[in-house]
């Protein structure tokens, strides 16, 4: 069982940055891949970014070059950095871990990008 908090959420106006955490609980944290995911209001839940143990990472093409994400296995501990923030980045955004078949999600941090 994997327990994920997520936290660094805020209002932020356009083209300031932001760094989520997401911290999760249990053992062998290095072999999940974790995620970054976003849900805008009215709007489907997409992947942002996802982090595999050893560090190669992918985003969805409207982040690239401005979102980073991060892990440090000996914090169990993933990051997303996010900068160059436009309002459509406006989301809840939430962290997954995926092992084999099993997947855990945390609670979700509001993110708000608006003057």
């Amino acid at each position: 069982q994997v327990q994920l908090v997520e936290s660094g959420g805020a209002l932020v106006q356009p083209g300031g940055s932001l760094r989520l955490s997401c911290a999760a609980s249990g053992s062998s944290f290095s072999l999940y891949v974790m995620a970054w995911y976003r849900q805008a209001p009215g709007k489907q839940r997409e992947l942002v970014a996802a982090i595999t143990g050893n560090g190669i990472a992918n985003y969805v093409d409207s982040v690239k070059g401005r979102f980073t994400i991060s892990r440090d296995n000996a914090k169990n501990t993933v990051y997303l950095q996010m900068n160059s923030l436009k309002p459509e980045d406006t989301a809840v955004y939430s962290c997954k871990a995926r092992r084999v078949s099993a997947e855990y999600w945390g609670q979700g941090t509001q993110v708000t990008v608006s003057s």
